[in-house]
């Protein structure tokens, strides 16, 4: 099944419930670009080899090129996102379950960007969403294992191999650095890690720009009465959409979770930024073409550690490591939680 723009702008000009649930799932596009994709240019501003206009600039432009190459060639993640948990036979109802998971992400996510720690969206995402199949089903019949599991392996996925890739390019680009003239290191690698930069936000869009496709879709199809959809075909204004919304978050409150994962985790040089942008990428890559739906978040971060660990421990700046840590560990509860409670009272008082 597919949907055409004008077929989407009117079925949003007559349909209010329509209205409510893209504008939730465009807020927490938003906020995704808020809170997230700056990861994925954080190690590029921290290291000087761009300043945050351009780099920002930069992760628009290849957050839209991800979602485009990644959907046309692997769109599993969006299938696994779709298909992760059922709201009911009821469609004004399960629209409501999905605008109370909607809503709850975006105050997670608030809370944690108050306080400068990049929680991950992708996991917000996946807790509201579980936490309002719970709600409506009135226990687990809505969640679906078999794609919960693909979110356990990306977890441990995007945790060891991010950190063990982030170890290994570190320890390469530290012997490479070490044989080159130190100004000309600098200069080269502060232009290798605009690349590498590029690649990482291009990895973004194809994680994540997936995930939140898979919501839309899930949106539009639940608003619309149509409770049955299993296959579908992503429309590219959509891709545009999202990519767009995206990249205003970034513009917009992008700077705070730059500087908590680029400056105050570790103090990195330019070819130790290169180093963890290109195991991030890696990363992610191999998790994208699995159909596992990775944190962003987790990746980066976990690859920034290794990177560091590959000199010394001691260099990581351990407090920013344990709220990092905690907010992570909170997420899936947190969020479940907050969405449970939401879709309770959302469908108290709007179904």
């Amino acid at each position: 099944m597919s949907i055409s723009f004008a077929d989407f702008l009117a079925a949003l000009s007559g349909n209010p419930l329509l209205a409510v649930t893209v504008l939730l799932t465009l807020g927490v596009v938003f906020v995704n670009g808020w809170t997230d994709a700056p990861n994925a240019i954080a190690t590029c501003v921290s290291t000087r080899g761009l300043r945050a206009r351009p780099a920002i600039a930069l992760a628009a432009v290849m957050n839209l090129a991800g979602i485009l190459t990644m959907t046309a060639c692997n769109a599993t993640v969006v299938q696994t996102i779709y298909n992760m948990v059922s709201f009911g036979g009821d469609s004004r109802s399960a629209v409501t379950a999905l605008c109370a998971a909607m809503a709850a992400i975006v105050v997670w996510a608030v809370a944690a960007w108050a306080f400068g720690i990049p929680t991950s969206e992708s996991h917000a995402l996946i807790a509201g969403l579980t936490g309002a199949a719970i709600a409506i089903n009135r226990g687990f019949a809505g969640v679906n294992g078999r794609e919960w599991r693909k979110v356990l392996y990306g977890l441990a996925l995007s945790a060891a191999l991010g950190f063990a890739l982030g170890l290994g390019c570190g320890r390469l680009m530290n012997r490479m650095a070490a044989r080159m003239e130190r100004r000309r290191t600098g200069d080269w690698f502060r232009h290798g890690q605009v690349l590498a930069a590029a690649g990482s936000a291009f990895m973004h869009g194809a994680q994540d720009g997936q995930k939140f496709i898979g919501v839309f879709l899930l949106g539009i199809f639940l608003a619309g009465g149509r409770t049955d959809v299993t296959s579908f075909t992503i429309p590219l204004w959509m891709m545009l959409l999202c990519s767009l919304v995206m990249a205003a978050g970034t513009s917009v409150g992008g700077y705070r979770i730059i500087k908590s994962v680029g400056m105050d985790m570790v103090k990195l040089e330019p070819h130790e930024g290169f180093a963890a942008d290109l195991a991030a990428t890696a990363c992610m890559l191999l998790a994208s073409f699995g159909g596992l739906p990775v944190s962003t978040t987790h990746t980066k971060t976990t690859a920034i550690l290794g990177v560091g660990a590959a000199r010394s421990l001691r260099r990581v700046n351990w407090s920013v490591v344990r709220e990092m840590a905690l907010a992570w560990a909170l997420t899936f509860p947190g969020c479940g939680l907050i969405g449970w409670g939401m879709a309770g009272l959302f469908l108290k008082l709007f179904s």
